[in-house]
């Protein structure tokens, strides 16, 4: 479903173009966020309009080019404001259980396989202004600060997959890609 836009109304933030496997960007770990100044804030307010504008709950900092360890999350998908989350310089700190669920990544469209997490993890984290905090999640919340995470490290969710089963996916991109649909 489309909106029309008043044309002299402005986009409140840039929507970024989501990079798709294999750029190389994508495997590169991200560098350490050291400046929490407003290009910091306005550079998060412009992931999560770039990852709304793409369908998506979760979106790191090099799938739009900018290789930072910074990811935002929205596992509600604007359902509910508190449950988004700005996570910068994050690690996961502990983790417990094992969870094998269906994951999906928005640099690479329409392909969903099942991926083995922690049911739970913790993590430490920066806000937008340095300041250090923790968050835990379980089952989808759990899944989408791994996968972010991966993000930030040159890890997709690909890298976790079976050989065989990652050779299958990898066959189906390069035919998307010769045929001009990726």
């Amino acid at each position: 479903m489309s909106t029309k836009h008043n044309k002299t109304e402005a986009p409140k933030h840039k929507i970024h173009e989501v990079l798709k496997y294999p750029d190389p960007v994508l495997a590169k770990a991200g560098e350490k966020v050291t400046d929490f100044g407003p290009e910091t804030a306005q550079l998060v307010e412009e992931m999560f309009e770039s990852m709304y504008a793409a369908q998506g709950i979760g979106l790191a900092a090099p799938q739009i080019g900018i290789s930072k360890q910074i990811t935002v999350i929205d596992t509600s998908f604007k359902e509910r404001p508190e449950d988004k989350l700005v996570l910068i310089n994050p690690e996961v700190i502990e983790r417990q259980g094992k969870q094998n669920e269906e994951e999906g990544c928005l640099s690479l469209p329409d392909i969903r396989e099942k991926v083995q997490r922690a049911a739970w993890v913790k993590v430490r984290a920066q806000d937008v202004n340095g300041k250090f905090f923790e968050v835990e999640g379980t089952e989808l919340r759990s899944r989408a600060l791994q996968h972010e995470i991966d993000h930030l490290h040159g890890i997709l969710f690909l890298d976790r997959l079976s050989r065989l089963k990652r050779e299958m996916v990898l066959r189906r991109i390069r035919k998307l890609i010769k045929n001009g649909e990726w």
